[in-house]
């Protein structure tokens, strides 16, 4: 997949974020018109129906995108990248919502890196979701 097909993509993925709540928070509004702008995709036709709310995103359609972006063997790299890109949106409002966190344990899910068992799995999200609210505290401070 050629690079700006992979960013593409992720912007994608990061507006069905964004809409996986029901509605999309002005926070997160300017972080995706933000992040769209500055890997030049925010002139690209397919995004900017997403990127402007002319039409909403399912759940659905963000989970299949994930696995698209993702493929059937992701490699580390590209699952940190989607995880902390999410991140940045998820937590750029100031609150994760439950589907928010449920996007966050369903992507564990997929981690390439991820234990076996459902408890393993579970302390892995736990110390992500961690790790990310900490990184959000610091930059309030």
């Amino acid at each position: 997949m050629p690079a700006n097909s992979t960013v593409k993509q992720l912007v994608k993925i990061l507006i069905g974020a964004a809409w996986i709540d029901g509605k999309i928070q002005q926070e997160e509004r300017e972080y995706l018109q933000r992040v769209a702008k500055e890997t030049g995709v925010a002139d690209d036709p397919e995004i900017q129906p997403l990127l402007y709310e002319l039409r909403a995103v399912l759940p659905d359609e963000c989970y299949a995108w994930m696995k698209e972006y993702l493929g059937d063997r992701p490699s580390s790299e590209d699952y940190q990248r989607l995880i902390e890109a999410l991140s940045a949106l998820i937590y750029s409002d100031g609150e994760v919502a439950t589907e928010e966190a449920k996007l966050l344990t369903r992507l564990q899910l997929l981690d390439p890196n991820s234990g076996t068992t459902p408890k393993s799995r579970q302390n892995n999200v736990l110390k992500a979701i961690q790790k990310l609210y900490r990184r959000w505290i610091d930059q309030q401070t």
